[in-house]
């Protein structure tokens, strides 16, 4: 099923992760009234950041429209190591706990090493997919999600190319960034489902011409508007992860908020392309409660 809507001085789908979302949402929510005990995810917060408090508040309204439980726990910013190890050791060991996540980046005062934490969260219930052992097993091609758990925004970003109606196999595929959480996760899902992928980073030389030949791009590289339409070719789907806010005296807040991808002119040349805000961001949030409900179903042998 192809989900969007086409804009008539544009050929470009317009790939809405809004609607995407809510549609797994219902999904879940039909799954977890099918289970005898409700899934719960445990969200651990260092501090109160608010673009964090922004996130975590979205979280716990979509699980709770889903029917999955939340546990909040929100630590203060004097919070040391030992004392978050203490905290996760104990989520662990609970087993009314399906999930559990570390809301990132920590609010503190006391230095704690965020890839040593993420590693203590059981492989089982990391259902943001960032420890090392379920990075490894994605490295490995593990993505049946028997075994395994992809990090939330690869996996909603594969999502939406798979709605956009493009075969991916065969397809020359282009991530743009690197990083652990979104652009190496998405490169190795993009290599198992059967694309020739590229990587681009801020070493790589003459980027429009790589991003010429592609098929797919999807542009997690932290620059606003950085892609350029002349860059394209047309038929190209688009995901785009980027989020930064660029001043915009238009708008009463002075501000608005854009993509890694200039979206206005980048639309005109594609097949597809998210929109920013309203593509990606709904859907890590999905696939976050998505992982959550199948930590459930598997602890009570539903899968």
């Amino acid at each position: 099923m192809i989900i969007g809507r086409v804009l008539r001085r544009s050929m470009a789908q317009i790939i809405s992760g809004k609607q995407v979302s809510s549609e797994i949402k219902q999904s879940l929510k039909d799954q977890v009234a099918s289970l005898t005990v409700k899934p719960l995810l445990a969200i651990v917060q260092v501090g109160a950041r608010e673009d964090s408090n922004v996130y975590i508040r979205n979280k716990i309204k979509f699980a709770s429209e889903a029917g999955v439980m939340t546990k909040h726990f929100q630590l203060p910013k004097s919070t040391t190591q030992d004392q978050l190890v203490k905290q996760l050791k104990v989520l662990n060991e609970d087993s009314s706990v399906h999930g559990i996540i570390v809301q990132l980046p920590f609010d503190c005062e006391n230095n704690i090493n965020a890839d040593m934490i993420t590693n203590l969260i059981d492989p089982s219930k990391d259902v943001d997919g960032l420890s090392d052992i379920n990075a490894g097993k994605l490295m490995h091609g593990q993505v049946d999600g028997k075994t395994s758990y992809v990090p939330c925004t690869p996996f909603g970003c594969l999502e939406l190319i798979k709605r956009s109606g493009i075969e991916i196999r065969g397809c020359n595929a282009v991530v743009l960034g690197r990083s652990k959480i979104v652009g190496s996760p998405m490169a190795q899902l993009l290599v198992w489902n059967d694309a020739t992928v590229t990587i681009v980073h801020s070493k790589t030389k003459d980027i429009p011409s790589i991003l010429k030949k592609a098929d797919i791009i999807v542009a997690a590289i932290g620059k606003p508007n950085f892609v350029k339409a002349e860059w394209l070719k047309p038929g190209v789907v688009i995901v785009d992860c980027g989020i930064t806010s660029v001043p915009d005296p238009s708008k009463k807040s002075g501000q608005r908020l854009v993509g890694d991808v200039d979206y206005e002119e980048c639309k005109k040349v594609a097949k597809a392309i998210t929109p920013v805000p309203g593509g990606v961001g709904p859907m890590t949030v999905a696939m976050l409660i998505y992982n959550t409900v199948d930590a459930a179903k598997k602890r009570q042998g539903k899968m």
